[in-house]
């Protein structure tokens, strides 16, 4: 394998590389690693942080960012949980948990897009006051779920897989034919690639802008909703930080923080790296002071390889293309219109 074909294939598999070594790893250091009821345990910890990394995804590539995610997955869970206990109305739970994802959502985008403030002011506010709501809707105490066919949503099974799984697989499925396979897919790329020059191409820029942030606020809610059904019970303080997993996730799949670079199955195998590595030390009965430590270790290291695999690729290409120019043949017809050389 050549220099180049090396790169590529690193740029491309090195996180899954990666995401395999560690697996290896932690198997050699604890034989409990690889039990199915240990492996189940990961794929219910890297559920949650893969559906808020999912709309997360599309929110960076445009070259935005979202920190209101985790406060948004609590109050969707809180409202969601306070409808059914005031209902009995399960597809009604449901639907105000997604509903209030996608209007905060919504919000975030229109404030981004059209007025052009700064995603990071404005869902930063937006983690604060949703928050804020949070513990008033709840009085800051729980809100405990009772209905069955509410609770099979996060802790149920279709067929051998947990139902959060499921819904994982199809919200992933969903993201990557959208962003392969349709005309706005192509634009969340290019807006995050040169957003400027699709404004002057007549790119209906704010648009695109607002939908990906209505998006990841739907993924929020929906994040809210498989929780509050797996723990039986809204939290108040639900999902405090988990917007910073969300984002060491989508950075660990590859997607660039500057936006225009990055694929949804990326996301997932960061997702994974996260649910691993939190499983990991867990295992190795490793303090959770220190567990912190390590994992602000593991995604320094990781972004930081990622940064050297493309640059070195950058460099190639420029080398190549240098190259090229050097051994590339004269153009006669040029040379014909300068006349001869004195």
């Amino acid at each position: 394998m050549t220099e180049n074909r090396w790169l590529g294939w690193m740029q491309r598999y090195g996180m899954l590389a990666i995401l395999v070594l560690l697996c290896l790893a932690l198997g050699l250091m604890n034989e409990r690693f690889f039990t199915p009821s240990n492996l189940l345990v990961v794929t219910r910890q890297a559920t949650i942080n893969g559906l808020l990394a999912a709309g997360m995804t599309l929110v960076i590539l445009t070259g935005g960012i979202d920190l209101s995610v985790g406060s948004v997955l609590a109050l969707a869970g809180a409202i969601s949980a306070g409808t059914l206990a005031s209902t009995g109305d399960v597809t009604l739970a449901v639907l105000a948990a997604l509903g209030v994802g996608a209007l905060v959502g919504l919000a975030n985008g229109l404030l981004s897009a059209y007025p052009n403030l700064p995603p990071f002011i404005v869902t930063l506010a937006s983690m604060a006051w949703a928050r804020g709501l949070t513990l008033v809707y709840t009085d800051g105490r729980p809100i405990l779920v009772r209905e069955a066919a509410y609770r099979f949503i996060g802790g149920g099974y279709l067929g051998p897989m947990p139902m959060p799984v499921v819904i994982l697989l199809v919200t992933y499925a969903l993201l990557l034919v959208f962003l392969t396979r349709t005309r706005w897919g192509r634009l969340v790329y290019a807006i995050g690639g040169n957003e400027q020059a699709c404004r002057l191409a007549g790119i209906p820029v704010n648009r695109v802008k607002t939908f990906v942030y209505t998006v990841s606020g739907l993924f929020a809610g929906l994040t809210g909703l498989v929780l509050t059904a797996r723990l039986v019970s809204a939290q108040p303080t639900a999902g405090v930080a988990y917007e910073l997993n969300a984002i060491a996730a989508v950075i660990l799949g590859g997607t660039s923080l500057q936006g225009g670079r990055g694929t949804i199955l990326g996301t997932l195998v960061g997702a994974l790296i996260m649910g691993v590595l939190d499983n990991g030390l867990n295992l190795m009965n490793v303090s959770p002071f220190y567990q912190e430590v390590a994992k602000g270790l593991v995604i320094l290291t990781a972004v930081l390889l990622d940064w050297a695999l493309h640059r070195a690729g950058s460099l190639g290409l420029r080398s190549r293309a240098g190259e090229a120019a050097a051994i590339a043949p004269p153009n006669e017809e040029a040379l014909s219109r300068r006349g001869p050389t004195p």
